[in-house]
């Protein structure tokens, strides 16, 4: 069986238990309210459109080994973020969460990248109701990132940064945040979702 086919058929709600009560579920939930802003310009440019994805092999919150190379057959979009609970990957994945089928109905996978643990993934997911896999870039610390070319040495955390692989795993679309606190223009990204889908490489209009 397909690995994600089995992460996207059980929550990391299911996972670990509930706060109390619901009122602690929402003091909870609003911490990314008050936390501290992060924000900065962009320091790498990612990978171009039409180079290989480099393949990985990363743990989700379950443990489950989720590797590129074995999702060969069906477009892929991974999504880089700097770091779980904070303000503005809290808004990113919880609207891609709330928008899934605009990549399930095209048959995008969909996958989040950062370089916190599989229990700070599955605590984050649960919180935030996100059901599609979040994996661990923790050890060694950031390769995958630097693999992707969105690596923040300074910061320690990768870039917001997205990429479409096509079925082929060719990188088809890219795009980095000009600063951290900017998430990208979801129009945007659906049209790009189009364009991996129906299979037109034009590499200098898909990189952004």
């Amino acid at each position: 069986m397909d690995p994600l086919d089995v992460l996207e058929s059980t929550t990391a709600i299911e996972a670990i238990e509930a706060p109390r009560t619901s009122d602690d579920m929402g003091r909870v939930r609003d911490l990314f309210k008050s936390a501290p802003p992060m924000d900065g310009p962009r320091v790498t440019t990612g990978l171009e459109p039409g180079t290989p994805a480099p393949d990985f092999a990363l743990p989700a919150a379950d443990g489950t080994i989720v590797r590129l190379s074995e999702l060969r057959g069906s477009p892929v979009a991974v999504v880089f973020y700097p770091l779980d609970w904070s303000p503005g990957c809290s808004v990113q994945l919880e609207l891609y969460e709330q928008e899934h089928e605009e990549f399930a109905s095209r048959g995008i996978r969909l996958l989040g990248i950062s370089i916190d643990s599989i229990y700070s993934h599955g605590a984050w997911a649960a919180v935030r109701g996100i059901r599609f896999p979040l994996l661990s870039d923790f050890q060694p610390r950031g390769e995958t990132a630097r693999a992707y070319n969105v690596w923040r040495n300074a910061d320690g955390h990768s870039e917001r940064a997205l990429y479409l692989i096509d079925a082929d795993g060719i990188i088809r679309w890219s795009h980095v945040s000009e600063r951290l606190k900017e998430l990208p223009d979801f129009d945007e990204l659906v049209a790009a979702l189009d364009l991996v889908t129906a299979g037109r490489h034009d590499e200098k209009e898909a990189h952004r």
